[in-house]
């Protein structure tokens, strides 16, 4: 706890990286470069398009591009309204890779049929306006709070519930859509999934 508080704030080792000092660069990067990188591919569904979004968000931070205002919010808010800014932007066609697990040798039907949901779950995501994708990657995937997702979109509380609450509808109305028949999952033939 001690060390907790020890801690330096986002915001005063931004000020120093505004000094010239690049290891409070080093220590932004470190705390908040994963997060950014999930956040952007589960936005663009690329892994490519996620790498290039957090790199331009760090070289922004470095360059002072669209500079950073403490007055108007965190720096971890304006980090991720520059990550999700981007993202909008990108082509979110172009390239983008699957993202899912391979199958293991153990269970291949299981294997196939998980992969077949997270690539519904995905189309899915993919298929909310933005302004509801990112509650649900950031209250259910990434697991924040409707406090903290408020922060870092800049907007209040009940917003975030509320947006939540219809992209969660509007994921269940998709993907209840997209599920395969009972009977085609029935019918598969395992030994053919083998071949």
């Amino acid at each position: 706890m001690k060390n907790e508080r020890m801690r330096p704030t986002d915001e005063e080792l931004y000020r120093r990286l505004r000094g010239g000092d690049k290891s409070a660069l080093a220590e932004v990067y470190e705390r908040h470069e994963a997060a950014l990188y999930r956040y952007a591919l589960c936005m663009s569904g690329s892994r490519s398009i996620a790498q290039e979004t957090v790199q331009e968000v760090f070289c922004r931070l470095i360059a002072g591009a669209g500079r950073f205002d403490e007055q108007r919010g965190s720096l971890e808010a304006w980090l991720y309204g520059v990550a999700r800014n981007l993202a909008r932007r990108m082509d979110r066609r172009a390239g983008a890779e699957l993202v899912t697990e391979g199958a293991s040798a153990d269970d291949v039907l299981g294997d196939l049929l998980d992969d077949e949901r997270t690539v519904s779950l995905h189309r899915a995501l993919d298929e909310l306006p933005p302004r509801y994708r990112e509650v649900v990657l950031l209250c259910d995937l990434e697991e924040r709070s409707y406090e903290a997702a408020a922060r870092l979109l800049q907007c209040p509380v009940g917003t975030v519930r509320s947006r939540l609450h219809r992209a969660r509808a509007l994921l269940l109305e998709k993907l209840h859509r997209e599920r395969p028949p009972r009977a085609s999952v029935k019918a598969l033939n395992p030994a053919r999934v083998l071949i």
